[in-house]
């Protein structure tokens, strides 16, 4: 997990760096603001994308041959902003990849209950990231980059990010459904949906002051409660 996010996280840096230059919400990043040299970034990138390969390999043969596919995803999402609106769903998938991933390092094989949790996640990060994004519609706009706000307008914009987690909350929902969790997990939907509704009262067309906060505080809270009361639940369960 970390070396895959060290790689994508540092690709797109070093993808976007002209761009990051240009917007004045992005010029202080390291590589813009010159703390870091952009060759830098790269041979970082490169290293990590080898040690995640070389991890995958003392963990099974599924995950290894699918080393490369998981990093195509979460560094192809760098890309997407250059051609399609859909970016934010890329985005979505490549961290949607994780229950996925965490299943068959345990199990090695694929199984439906985690598929739900992907799902959820791909809606979710993809709704959060829209809200994100309303910060530079019109940078977008200007730089002919593409982004749901910069296409759709910021109060559509919102609305499809509403829907992307009414969407994550019926994937979260199913797992309840179809498994053995009990009320414990419950309770942990029930905050996430408090959460996510939260996020939602925060953003305005008309006023992004609290965009940080939404998109760093109350989705750090969802997602730490949530998979504390899905432990909680599994302990109790096995106790």
């Amino acid at each position: 997990m970390i070396f895959a996010r060290n790689a994508a996280m540092a690709f797109n840096r070093y993808l976007d760096w002209e761009y990051d230059l240009k917007n004045p919400r992005t010029a202080s990043r390291d590589i813009p603001a010159g703390r870091i040299h952009v060759q830098s970034a790269f041979w970082f990138t490169l290293t990590n994308c080898v040690l995640f390969i070389f991890t995958t390999f003392f963990i099974n043969t599924l995950c290894f041959y699918l080393s490369p596919v998981a990093l195509a995803v979460v560094m192809g999402y760098s890309y997407t902003k250059r051609f399609t609106p859909l970016c934010h769903l890329i985005l979505g998938i490549g961290l949607g990849l994780a229950p996925i991933g965490a299943y068959l390092i345990v199990a090695g094989e694929f199984a439906l209950l985690p598929i739900f949790f992907s799902l959820a996640v791909v809606c979710w990060v993809s709704g959060f990231d829209i809200i994100y994004s309303l910060q530079d519609d019109e940078f977008d706009k200007n730089e002919k980059l593409y982004s749901i706000p910069a296409w759709l307008g910021r109060k559509q914009a919102l609305r499809v990010s509403s829907i992307l987690h009414v969407l994550s909350v019926v994937f979260v929902v199913l797992p309840w459904i179809y498994s053995d969790l009990s009320w414990f997990y419950a309770a942990g939907v029930l905050f996430f949906i408090t959460m996510l509704v939260y996020q939602h009262s925060l953003v305005k067309p008309n006023d992004l002051s609290k965009v940080n906060r939404a998109f760093f505080t109350t989705n750090g809270i969802a997602s730490v409660a949530f998979a504390l009361f899905f432990l909680l639940d599994v302990y109790l369960r096995n106790s």
